[in-house]
């Protein structure tokens, strides 16, 4: 478990760190800030379309042999970032990094529920994904100091280390699959995806981020330009909502394990709630810094049930919807940053963006009680299937 987590660690360092390192990158590399913001962007985009690709192409592989290839690509990946020597090269050296991420993800998930007992799943994802938690409350503001003291590039010379570190240590502690379970044709598994309650799934994950980033992408201009903060004052602000994130992660995790619909339920109204309620508080410098911990709670607390759910609508092609719903918390990341900027654009004004964000993830709840509601009557019409061939 905390092998994936070592992993999991490393490549959440990797995607978030370079939000700390624009401007070195941009004057190094002599190209603008927005042309440096895009190796964002194009990272985003790797997970999105490389996920279910790379996760299809090593379906038929042991997931351990899997997940140690990931790593060693990964870490390649990061050793190029180290060594580019032009923009060019950067953004195709962290869009091959970010192929490793969705599938790694996706097929981690999948590996991490077979470690525990069936009502241990949940957690069990909450774990693994602690790592991602804990890269952005230490390893991006570490790699951030890292690159303003060494450069930019000294970051990605310690993170090529962290993945190394990580193929290690998954390839000596993580179980092989002894399990024997043959895997399905790619057709089988597309029509698995199709399947309703997937889509439905998958929809909710988009929804739920979507709503969070269209917020967290706008935070530092919300806790300076509205609540009057200095600029020094939002990096320990932003610890705040690591903190919150990993406490609600693993929260999540535990109340998927109780009774999984509710907890999705709950764990998406209540982002929506904190996002509401942020908007009378805006200009409150002390319960702006609790609602932006309750936000970074509210939002991973999502994390494992929404992952779960996914899982267990699958059926046997669980490493394929896996890795797509951790191409839907990226897709969610762009669109709620992108809608963000159509907010602000549109003269509503930064003050506008927490209501509108909690919208968002208010159309997921509806989304999941529709799902819920759609499973019932599915269940209802094969016990009536099954009373009468009695």
């Amino acid at each position: 478990m905390y092998a994936l987590t070592a992993g999991a660690f490393g490549i959440g360092t990797t995607e978030f760190v370079i939000m700390g390192l624009l401007m070195q990158v941009a004057a190094d590399l002599q190209v603008t800030i927005a042309a440096a913001g895009l190796l964002i962007s194009g990272y985003a985009l790797g997970v999105f379309v490389g996920a279910p690709l790379l996760t299809a192409a090593t379906s038929r592989m042991p997931r351990k042999a899997v997940l140690v290839a990931l790593m060693v690509i990964f870490t390649i990946g990061n050793l190029a970032c180290a060594l580019a020597p032009n923009y060019t090269v950067l953004m195709i050296a962290r869009v091959i990094t970010s192929l490793a991420h969705g599938t790694f993800f996706g097929v981690g998930a999948v590996v991490a529920t077979t470690l525990v007992p069936a009502d241990r799943k949940a957690s069990a994802i909450s774990i693994m994904f602690t790592g991602l938690t804990v890269a952005t409350l230490l390893g991006v503001p570490g790699g951030a100091w890292l690159g303003l003291q060494f450069g930019w590039r000294a970051t990605f010379w310690a993170v090529t280390g962290i993945g190394i570190i990580a193929t290690v240590v998954i390839a000596t502690l993580v179980p092989t699959d002894r399990s024997g379970t043959a895997p399905i044709a790619f057709g089988e598994e597309l029509r698995a995806i199709a399947r309703p309650q997937v889509l439905l799934g998958l929809l909710m994950t988009v929804l739920g981020f979507g709503g969070m980033f269209t917020v967290y992408t706008y935070i530092q201009p919300l806790l300076t330009q509205i609540t009057g903060f200095s600029d020094n004052a939002v990096s320990p602000i932003l610890l705040v909502f690591g903190v919150g994130m990993i406490a609600g992660n693993l929260l999540g995790g535990r109340l998927a394990d109780r009774r999984l619909a509710p907890a999705l339920l709950g764990t998406l109204l209540a982002l929506a709630a904190v996002m509401g309620l942020m908007t009378f508080v805006l200009h409150s410098p002390w319960a702006m810094v609790l609602f932006v911990g309750l936000l970074g709670a509210a939002a991973f607390a999502t994390v494992s049930p929404l992952q779960l759910w996914v899982l267990q609508k699958a059926g046997g092609a669980q490493s394929l919807a896996s890795s797509l719903n951790i191409g839907a918390f990226n897709l969610g990341n762009a669109a709620g940053a992108w809608l963000g900027g159509v907010v602000i654009a549109h003269g509503a004004g930064l003050t506008a963006l927490t209501w509108v964000a909690a919208l968002v993830p208010a159309s997921a709840f509806l989304v999941a009680l529709w799902s819920i509601a759609l499973e019932r009557r599915q269940t209802r019409d094969v016990l009536a299937e099954q009373a009468e061939c009695a």
